[in-house]
């Protein structure tokens, strides 16, 4: 017989008093404990690191502040023993590490661009406000010609020759309207005989540089006939472009040519006010460095490149082999070589190929050069993107009946670039260091005009090239730190899929 009591039955009827977390979980005594000191080596580490950092954490003020030499004309003021970092010469110098050797007098045009362009950036950067279309339009469309016409001055010359060539290139990119309205494969079905007459046109240009034509007196200026006739070809070819593209009869054909015919008609408007005198003072771009050559350049590689990269990477996984080996020779061509080689190429290199009479502005094949370098890197950050989609994606696009741009515009581009984030804003950030190569072709940016500006005698003491050196470190790394936090701050709005 069992004689063991029966247990009692225990029901609570209230909810247990709620106990604090442990110290060593919670606040910032939980966060050292968890992370710096876990284990012993962790600890060992931490305590060694640490060390590290206040020891140069003490130089730096110790050099930066407690023997420092804030006010002075001269170099007299930062000579003496022990004397720490000369910062009246920071004082003296900043003007010209932001101008560069542009025109005192004229430098508020470059303050109005920079306002303008801090006044339409920050609102773009905020997801919380309205109207984001508009604002990218004028960033992307309206805020480049502010600057250029401020910049330079605007007032360009446009003789005949530049005219006509302005033409043929708005002309032979309208062959690719039925590309992009109709995907790659369906377009150049379409369209055989505008991009028949293009590649005759650019034939007979090529020839045209190795054979003398006659030439004719138009619009003030001496114009070759083989030039007339390659815009002949070239208009031909427009012309049946367009007309492939209308007689589908299909919305997006006709969607794709009216958003065609609006960029040739902003290229024609920004080309007219490029040529208007509004009574500026021209300044050439020898004149320009500093911190103005440094965005200019990193901006302009940034934006272009982005665009560019994405083509090129659907390039390289596209089914055509024309335009696959176009991609891969482009891609491959340009990573394989340094950057500072395709700067010199574009510098000294570039001008022995083109025609007699024909030349670009340092600047511009500093620009180009860059622009296209950075793409290259920037198709295979896109690739990897792209190949990081699940194939299930592309069949359901498919299943749906999308047409090619359609799937990538609305399902799989938008995936892949978010996927991509930190590896586009790591080009980003490496395109904006890089940017102090354009010194081995002339070009004084921030980091050239810093050199430049140590041989003055005035300023000669020891200490002046560690301050200046520093001090344009610290401007590198502020610019090369918003990018990285904010590119933060995209991929965990955008991390739709893994809130916590």
């Amino acid at each position: 017989m069992n004689t063991t009591p029966a247990a009692a039955a225990f029901v609570r009827t209230e909810e247990a008093p709620r106990l604090p977390p442990p110290p060593n979980m919670a606040g910032a005594q939980g966060w050292i404990i968890q992370n710096l000191f876990s284990s012993v080596w962790n600890s060992i580490a931490s305590l060694l690191v640490g060390a590290f950092l206040l020891w140069l954490i003490w130089h730096v003020v110790d050099w930066g502040i407690v023997h420092a030499s804030w006010t002075g004309t001269s170099r007299e003021a930062c000579l003496g023993e022990g004397a720490g970092a000369c910062w009246p010469l920071v004082w003296a110098k900043i003007p010209q590490w932001i101008y560069g050797f542009y025109p005192i007098d004229q430098r508020w045009r470059v303050n109005v661009c920079f306002l303008i362009g801090a006044a339409a950036l920050i609102p773009m950067m905020m997801p919380s406000l309205p109207y984001k279309v508009w604002n990218a339009l004028f960033l992307l469309i309206v805020y480049p010609l502010i600057v250029f016409i401020l910049l330079t001055g605007g007032h360009l010359g446009f003789p005949a020759g530049r005219v006509m060539g302005i033409a043929s290139l708005l002309l032979v990119s309208s062959t690719l309207i039925p590309v992009l309205a109709f995907g790659i494969e369906d377009g150049i079905r379409l369209n055989r005989v505008g991009l028949g007459l293009a590649v005759a046109g650019l034939v007979i240009w090529i020839v045209t540089f190795f054979t003398g034509t006659h030439v004719v007196w138009l619009v003030g200026s001496v114009v070759p006939l083989g030039s007339l006739l390659v815009l002949g070809f070239f208009i031909a070819a427009a012309a049946s472009s367009i007309f492939a593209t209308l007689a589908t009869k299909d919305p997006a054909g006709r969607s794709t040519l009216r958003t065609w015919l609006a960029i040739w008609g902003a290229i024609v408007v920004a080309l007219g006010l490029v040529g208007i005198d509004f009574g500026l003072v021209p300044v050439e771009t020898p004149q320009w460095g500093g911190l103005i050559v440094t965005l200019v350049v990193s901006i302009t590689g940034i934006v272009a490149s982005l665009p560019i990269g994405i083509l090129l990477a659907l390039g390289r996984r596209s089914k055509m082999p024309m335009v696959k080996l176009f991609s891969v020779v482009f891609i491959e061509l340009w990573r394989g070589v340094p950057l500072i080689t395709v700067l010199f190429m574009s510098s000294v290199m570039l001008p022995l190929f083109l025609p007699p009479g024909l030349s670009f502005d340092k600047l511009l094949r500093a620009l180009i050069g860059v622009a296209l370098f950075s793409s290259a890197y920037m198709a295979e950050v896109v690739r990897g993107g792209l190949q990081a989609v699940p194939k299930g994606q592309y069949e359901g696009a498919m299943a749906l009946g999308l047409s090619y741009w359609q799937i990538n515009n609305k399902i799989v581009l938008p995936q892949a670039l978010k996927i991509s984030i930190p590896n586009i804003v790591g080009n980003f950030i490496s395109l904006f260091k890089d940017t102090t190569l354009v010194l081995i072709i002339g070009l004084f940016d921030l980091l050239g005009v810093l050199q430049a500006g140590l041989r003055d005698a005035t300023w000669a003491t020891a200490s002046s090239a560690p301050t200046g050196y520093f001090t344009v470190a610290i401007i590198y790394w502020c610019f090369c730190f918003g990018m990285s936090r904010y590119s933060i701050f995209i991929e965990r709005r955008l991390a739709t899929e893994r809130k916590r």
